[in-house]
Parts: C-alpha cells; sequence; structure tokens
C-alpha cells in the first residue's frame, strides 16, 4: 500500500511526496481511514511507530475539507493536540507544518512551559486553526483568557501512559470539561494499565476504533547490534576508543540515571570529545539547544537518559550506545530504534558489566537472538562472561535501584527523594519537566524513505562470537 492510496487530497500528498515517504506504516495503514471517516479512536502504539503522522495527516485533511463547506471564524481554534513533553510538541508542531505546507490556511502552533509565554501569546492573538500543547502550560493561558477550546472539532491525546507517569491524569481531567462533547477524539498510549483504560472510556465515545501495532519485541533488520563485554571501570575508556572511529558521525549515548549522563559528558570532555546531556534537570533551553545541536550535526555525540530520548527522532543517526543496558527489556528495543530508521542502516553497540548481565539476558529472550560480541577491543575482559540465549549457569540479579524498574515518571536514579504522592509529579519533575511556571520535557511522522547507505559501523574488523552471525566481520 501507498500513501496514494488512502484517498488522501493532492496538497498533503505533495507534501509527503515533497518529505520523501511513499509508503505508509502500519499504523498509518491502519488509523488514516478510521480517522478520515471520523471516528474516535484508541491507538496501542509505541513512539517511533509513525503514529504522529497517523493523526496528523487526516486531521489537516479533515480540516481542510470541513473549511470548504462550513463557515468558521478564521485562527479559531479547531484542533487541540496534548502531548506531555517539550520536545513531543516541537515535533508533533513541525509534522502539521511539514505534511500541511500546501495549506496556508491551517496555521499551528505549540505551546508549553519553561520559557515565557509572551510569543505564544502573541501567536495565539494572531489566530492558529491547531494547538499543540503541554498540559500546564495549556491551562495556565486558558485561565488567563488566551485560550478558548469551545471550537474543538478533533481533540489529540498523545503518549497517555506518560503523562500517567508524570503525574498529569489531574491537569488533564482538568482540560476535559472545555472541550466540546460533539469533538472526534483520538487516544494514544504505549500501553494500557488499568488507570489509562478507564481514562480512555472516559473521553472516548462508545466503540471507538481500536488500533493496536504489534508490541515492541524485535529489532528492526536495519540495525545492527553488537555487546563488548567491559568492566565497569574500563566504560569511558571504551567510549573514548570507540568515538576516534570518525565514521560514528552521529551518536546518541544511552544511560540510566542523570547523573549518569552528566559523568560521561564530562569523562568525553577531558579527552576533548564534545557531547552534550538532555535529561529532566536541564533547562528547557538547555535541552532544545542540545537537541537543535545534535539534529543540525554541530554536536556529534548527545548523552540522553530514557525519558529525555523519548520520541527524538533524528535523521542520520548512524549509532546507538548502550553505555548502561537498561533493566527493561523493551527499552532496549526503544533505544537502538533511533537509528536505522526510514529505509537508512544503523549500529547499535551496548557495554555490559559483570552486574548487568542479567539485563542482556532479558533483552536476548524478548528479541529472541543471540547479540553478538565483539573480542578484539582493547579493553575485552574475561571477568565478564558471555550471556547465552539458551542454556548456560543461572545468573544472578542485581539487588537496589538498579535491579528495578523505576518508579513512574523517575529515570532510575535510585535518589531517596520522597515519592510524590498518586496522580503528583515530584517536585523534580514539575521544575525540571513540562510545568510552565518551571521548564518543560518526543513519533515519527515517517514511512519507508528510499534507503539510505549502510553506515560503516565502526570502520574497525571486528570478530564476533556466538550468536547468528559467529566469525563475521563487520
Amino acid at each position: 500500500m501507498l500513501f496514494d492510496d488512502l484517498n488522501l487530497i493532492e496538497p498533503i500528498l505533495r507534501a509527503l511526496h515533497e518529505e520523501g515517504y511513499t509508503t505508509p506504516t502500519p499504523i498509518q495503514q491502519q488509523a488514516i481511514p478510521h480517522v478520515l471517516e471520523g471516528h474516535d479512536l484508541l491507538g496501542v502504539a509505541q513512539t517511533g511507530t509513525g503514529k504522529t503522522a497517523a493523526f496528523t495527516v487526516p486531521i489537516l485533511q479533515i480540516l481542510h475539507q470541513t473549511a470548504q463547506v462550513e463557515r468558521h471564524a478564521p485562527g479559531r481554534i479547531r484542533c487541540l493536540v496534548l502531548t506531555p513533553t517539550r520536545e513531543l510538541a516541537i515535533q508533533i508542531g513541525e509534522s502539521f507544518k511539514a505534511y500541511g505546507r500546501h495549506l496556508p490556511k491551517l496555521r499551528s502552533t505549540v505551546i508549553f512551559g519553561g520559557v515565557s509565554q509572551h510569543s505564544q501569546v502573541q501567536l495565539l492573538k494572531r489566530g492558529v486553526e491547531v494547538l499543540i500543547a503541554t498540559p500546564g502550560r495549556l491551562l495556565d493561558l486558558m485561565g488567563q483568557g488566551f485560550i478558548d477550546l469551545r471550537h474543538i472539532e478533533v481533540f489529540v491525546l498523545d503518549e497517555a501512559d506518560r503523562m500517567l507517569d508524570m503525574g498529569f491524569i489531574h491537569d488533564i481531567k482538568r482540560i476535559l470539561p472545555k472541550l466540546p462533547t460533539s469533538r472526534q477524539t483520538l487516544f494514544f498510549s504505549a500501553t494500557m494499565p488499568g488507570q489509562i483504560q478507564e481514562l480512555a472510556a472516559s473521553i472516548l465515545k462508545p466503540n471507538p476504533v481500536k488500533v493496536a501495532v504489534t508490541p515492541v519485541s524485535s529489532t528492526a533488520d536495519t540495525v545492527t547490534q553488537a555487546v563488548y563485554l567491559v568492566d565497569k571501570g574500563d566504560k569511558p575508556a571504551l567510549l573514548e576508543h570507540l568515538l576516534q572511529d570518525m565514521s560514528i558521525r552521529r551518536v546518541l549515548v544511552f544511560t540510566r540515571t542523570k547523573h549518569g549522563a552528566d559523568k560521561v559528558v564530562k569523562a568525553l570532555a577531558k579527552v576533548n570529545i564534545p557531547a552534550e546531556a538532555i535529561h529532566g534537570n536541564k533547562s528547557q533551553n538547555h535541552r532544545q539547544r542540545a537537541l537543535s545541536n545534535f539534529k543540525a550535526g554541530s554536536t556529534r555525540v548527545l548523552v540522553a537518559t530514557d525519558i529525555a530520548a523519548r520520541g527524538i527522532d533524528v535523521d542520520e543517526l548512524t549509532h546507538v550506545i548502550n553505555y548502561e543496558v537498561p533493566n527493561e527489556p523493551e527499552t532496549y528495543v526503544h533505544r537502538i530504534g533511533r537509528t536505522g530508521r526510514a529505509g537508512a542502516f544503523g549500529t547499535a553497540f551496548t557495554f555490559v558489566e559483570d552486574e548487568e548481565r542479567a539485563y542482556l539476558q532479558d533483552i536476548q529472550k524478548l528479541i529472541r537472538r543471540q547479540i553478538d560480541v565483539v573480542e578484539d577491543h582493547p579493553y575485552a575482559t574475561d571477568q565478564v562472561a558471555p550471556v547465552l540465549l539458551h542454556g548456560g549457569a543461572p545468573i544472578k540479579r542485581p539487588k537496589g535501584p538498579a535491579g528495578r524498574p523505576a518508579r513512574p515518571g523517575r529515570e532510575g536514579n535510585g535518589s531517596s527523594s520522597r515519592a510524590p504522592r498518586p496522580g503528583q509529579a515530584s517536585g523534580a519533575q514539575r521544575g525540571g519537566q513540562e510545568r510552565s511556571h518551571s521548564s518543560a520535557r518526543p513519533a515519527a511522522g515517517s514511512s519507508a524513505r528510499p534507503a539510505g547507505e549502510r553506515s560503516a559501523g565502526g570502520g574497525q574488523n571486528r570478530r564476533f562470537r556466538g550468536g547468528n552471525g559467529g566469525g563475521r566481520t563487520q
């Protein structure tokens, strides 16, 4: 199936072709026809599946077509997209502008906390048809009388489970009564815990269309994966060693904690390798500047925690490095899915110390494959035993905060700060992520593009052992 087969209007098809998109992803194939027909939709999809285009494309068409037959006051808000973080809001805003570039009468803007509201208010005063917002700033500007939601035709709640994690469910419940009951609602979540199911049932019309993408349990064939067994103390030197290879043109380095991300940046600075970090404790201006520098190519190395990196979609991201192995195997799939996107090829390296072997075992069970081990590197060690997909001695799981999933809304730093009350974000979350009086914190709309050149994956000859590719060189 092609986008040309989805009954899209010519201006939108032209924009999609200009972006290089020809083949819709599974969620786009399933969702776009139902949204165009006006149905409420419940979408279960991870970030990176193309769900942004699954709702932005049909919404643009709906708003354009209804404007042809109905009289609308110019500049009144007809669509609201609510999303948990600044980065996601900005990416959604970019998608609306890209796909709607040939629909000039449909103006969109993004509002979020952590920055002055002045420029956002000025844009609202000029009039917009599509508003993409984070909850805190939306409520603030509604309270000041700058936003009227009475004419909303389409409402999108994106990343609902992340809203729950970040403590924004109560904010959402304050916003919902301000929306007209006649609206069309599109509800997206990567997971469906009980509280999210209840929320969906309360805001969707009875019997909504349900669209689900296969749960993340496999990795793309376009991503070459490799494991480095290394002592914990040698991880900084191993990272420095790999980054000497300039074929690693743009790399996203993942840590489990905010403190760990800062440590990696400082270690790289000592050996004259510039890098920037993004996580919940960074100001919004810093995070957006770091992300913009990374996308533009002026920053080669971006170090991130999982929450801060959620939804990042960067073209030509050649490598992902798991400096610390995630303690939830699905997170590994999300991480390495940042590379090898849109028909390109990518490489994912994972540093595994002894205490992380259990996490690697979980990952291999989830993706049902043995990940190749790089033997030929200066920091290879016999103190970290290989992890076999089948058989082998039992692996002892680590104890403490690193050995269990992070509490909702946290980045796994294991600090002893008081847990937030149910439904309420912690002070760090409210202060360091989205809340409008402090600071705020991205689904790729892309489908398949023409395949890019395969990344060299490091340029060095490396011997692998075990797994599907034993004995081959990369």
